[in-house]
C-alpha cells in the first residue's frame, strides 16, 4: 500500500478539484451509492482537545475506509499542529487496504469545498461579502474554496476571539492564499472584524468554523436575503448560530442522520425551536436539481455541514490514484 504525506497531497491536490470531487460525493449520496457509519467522538477536554473517529462506503466507486483525526488546541504553544489525522482506504471487494494519507490537508480542503458549495446553491448570486467566523485551521480553506467558487465575491472580513492572532491571519491572507492554493486574491479586500455585531450586519454570505457551544450569531443581526454555512458544529452540544434563526430559514444538510446528533440543527430541535419538517433536503439533491433552493432574495438559507468520511475517503483514493502513476509518495508492503 502508499502512503502519501502532507507534502505530497499538497502536490496532488487543488481547490478546484476537490470542489468537483466532493460535489461528486454529495450526488452519490443523494442517489443512495454512498453510506455513513455512526461516527466516534471522544472530548479529552472540553473545548480544548479532542477527536473522532468517521468511516464510510463508497458503494459505485467500491471503496471504503475511515478518519481518524485530532484537535489538541495547546499544541500551538508547542510548535506542533493543533490538527492532525490519518485517512485509510480499503478495496471493498477485497478488502485489500489500498493506501493511508495524512488527514489534516484533506480535512481543510473539502471542507472548504462544502462551506463555498453551500454558498454556491443557496447564497444569492449577487453576493459580495462574505464573513468568516473563526481564524484557526479551517479560515484559509473556506477562503480559498470561496473566491474559487464564487466570483462575484469583492470584499471577505475574518471574526476572531484573539485578536493579535487574528490580525497576523488577515495581514497573511494574500499570500497564503497565492503560495498554497495558487489564487490571486489582489482584488479582493480582506479585513479583521472589531464588532461581529456590525459585520453579520454587513454580510451577505457567512460561513462559521469555530467549536462554539453558545450561540455566537444573534438573529437579530442577520439580514434578510443572507446565506450561512455552519461548519463548526460536529460534536453533540456545539452550536455557533441562534436557534430562532434556524427556525425561520430555508435548511439543507450534508447528511440528515449526522446533522440530527451532532450538527447545527442538533440543539434547536432539542429545544423544540424546530422540526425534521423544517428541513428541506440534503445538499446532494439540490445539486441534482431535485429541488429548490433560494426561492426568493428576501429568504434566509442555511447549510447544515458535520462532515462526512465519505468525502475525505473519496478524496483520498483519487490522490492515492494519481499518486501511483506518478510514483509520489511511499509505497510499503503489510
Amino acid at each position: 500500500m502508499r502512503f502519501l504525506s502532507d507534502k505530497d497531497l499538497r502536490q496532488e491536490l487543488n481547490v478546484q478539484q476537490v470542489i468537483h470531487l466532493v460535489e461528486t460525493v454529495y450526488k452519490a449520496k443523494s442517489e443512495n451509492n454512498t453510506e455513513t457509519w455512526p461516527t466516534i467522538f471522544y472530548d479529552f477536554v472540553p473545548g480544548k482537545a479532542d477527536m473522532d473517529i468517521k468511516s464510510g462506503y463508497l458503494k459505485s466507486d467500491k471503496v471504503f475506509g475511515h478518519k481518524t483525526v485530532t484537535w489538541f488546541a495547546d499544541n500551538e504553544m508547542k510548535q506542533m499542529p493543533t490538527l492532525m489525522g490519518l485517512i485509510t482506504v480499503f478495496d471493498a471487494e477485497t478488502g485489500k487496504p489500498i493506501g493511508l494519507t495524512e488527514a489534516a490537508f484533506i480535512t481543510g480542503i473539502r471542507t472548504g469545498a462544502s462551506g463555498a458549495i453551500g454558498a454556491k446553491y443557496l447564497a444569492r448570486k449577487d453576493s459580495e461579502k462574505l464573513l468568516v467566523v473563526g481564524s484557526g485551521n479551517q479560515a484559509i480553506y473556506q477562503i480559498a474554496c470561496a473566491l474559487s467558487l464564487l466570483p462575484n465575491l469583492k470584499m471577505v472580513r475574518v471574526a476572531g476571539r484573539d485578536k493579535v492572532k487574528l490580525k497576523k491571519f488577515v495581514d497573511t491572507i494574500s499570500s497564503r492564499l497565492l503560495h498554497e492554493f495558487g489564487i490571486n486574491a489582489e482584488k479582493i479586500l480582506f479585513e479583521e472584524v472589531g464588532s461581529l455585531e456590525q459585520a453579520v450586519k454587513q454580510s451577505d454570505i457567512i460561513i462559521t468554523v469555530t467549536p462554539s457551544r453558545t450561540p455566537i450569531i444573534k438573529r437579530e443581526w442577520v439580514k434578510k436575503g443572507t446565506h450561512i454555512s455552519c461548519i463548526g458544529a460536529d460534536m453533540s452540544g456545539k452550536q455557533e448560530i441562534d436557534s430562532s434563526l434556524v427556525s425561520e430559514a430555508r435548511l439543507f444538510l450534508d447528511d440528515k442522520e449526522h446533522c440530527i446528533q451532532v450538527g447545527e440543527i442538533e440543539m434547536p430541535l432539542k429545544e423544540g425551536k424546530i422540526t425534521e419538517s423544517n428541513i428541506s433536503g440534503e445538499i446532494g439533491d439540490l445539486i441534482l436539481g431535485k429541488m429548490k433552493g433560494r426561492t426568493s432574495n428576501e429568504q434566509i438559507t442555511i447549510f447544515d455541514a458535520t462532515g462526512m468520511a465519505i468525502l475525505d475517503i473519496y478524496v483520498a483514493k483519487m490522490a492515492l490514484r494519481t499518486a501511483e502513476k506518478k510514483n509520489l509518495g511511499v509505497n510499503f508492503e503489510i
